[in-house]
């Protein structure tokens, strides 16, 4: 990990360097064409480009440290804190369309508001799975599927901050991108639970029939499992980090990121089965359409071949006549 940061580190400096050496050898360029019109131009010039440089550097920065802080739960209850972040909490629930009317008074009332926000969550991070469950079984290219998986994890991450916070801020989302990379990447492991042992009995169930109902399948079944496997692990991992999203957008207390990584991995595995079973026979039945109609297409251009040959579309021979001497 630390020779992994180093290397980041090194890489960041180097594009940061570059794009330094890029800039000033632009602003030179420009500040020599304004000198061949006057020099009191290229001095106005150069002035100007560096007054807009630091502009464009500092306004951010200003905006960033004035914006509200991030929603840091505390350690308990009992911290002094506590109360500031209920109340933050609830003035961000407030302005849910999905909570409208909702009573938001109590600890127990936030809690339960909490529970609504989280099984639309669950929902969103299941069409994401099943989304990346699809597009990386049936692409099956590692540099495009770890490109789509990416997309899809940071759009999901989003996608589940909003349905907390509705508008977070700055901020928040960098607190919260913060928080499920190091848990989901950095921090976790996926030997806290047998995945293959919640896939197997999914692949055995979808693909045990086929391969043996269809004379040759037994090919195309490979495929197909590989294929599964491949989205299955996708999926898993979007579910993870989904699971990861909700539980530190939705926390009351400051959880323990190896509790979080290991409730995560539970239901992300729970929730598996479903997915791959219906992603599955979704692949099942379109190669098997796919197989009958190649095969038919084939049989229909071996008939109309036979057809051709039999027909009697050549000329007949001219019969000659010849006199007797």
């Amino acid at each position: 990990m630390a020779a992994l940061r180093r290397i980041t580190l090194l890489l960041s400096l180097f594009i940061l360097l570059a794009f330094a050496l890029f800039v000033v050898n632009q602003t030179a360029q420009v500040v020599e064409l304004a000198g061949r019109v006057d020099a009191r131009l290229a001095t106005a010039t150069l002035w100007g480009l560096l007054a807009l440089y630091a502009a464009l550097l500092i306004t951010p920065a200003v905006l960033w440290w004035r914006m509200p802080p991030p929603l840091e739960p505390p350690a308990s209850a009992e911290d002094p804190r506590f109360a500031e972040h209920l109340g933050r909490l609830r003035r961000r629930l407030a302005g849910n369309p999905a909570l409208l009317g909702a009573p938001l008074e109590t600890r127990e009332q936030v809690e339960a508001a909490l529970a609504l926000v989280g099984a639309e969550a669950e929902k969103v991070t299941r069409e994401a799975a099943s989304t990346v469950f699809l597009t990386t079984a049936v692409s099956q290219s590692g540099r495009l599927d770890a490109l789509m998986v990416l997309s899809a994890n940071i759009r999901l991450v989003w996608r589940v901050a909003h349905l907390h916070y509705q508008r977070p801020t700055l901020r928040d989302m960098a607190h919260v991108y913060a928080n499920v990379a190091g848990t989901a990447f950095v921090a976790g492991q996926l030997d806290d639970i047998d995945v293959s042992e919640q896939i197997q009995p999914v692949l055995t169930a979808v693909f045990g029939g086929v391969a043996s109902a269809v004379p040759g399948m037994g090919t195309a079944s490979a495929v197909l499992v590989n294929s599964t496997l491949s989205g299955a692990a996708n999926a898993f991992l979007t579910l993870r980090v989904g699971m990861i999203s909700r539980q530190y957008c939705g926390a009351l207390l400051l959880a323990d990121r190896r509790l979080v990584r290991r409730s995560a991995t539970a239901a992300a595995a729970a929730q598996l089965g479903g997915i791959v079973r219906r992603g599955a026979a979704t692949l099942a039945t379109s190669a098997l359409k796919a197989t009958t109609s190649s095969l038919g297409g084939a049989f229909g251009l071996r008939r109309k071949t036979a057809a051709d040959d039999a027909s009697p579309d050549q000329p007949a021979p001219r019969r000659r006549w010849f006199r007797r001497g």
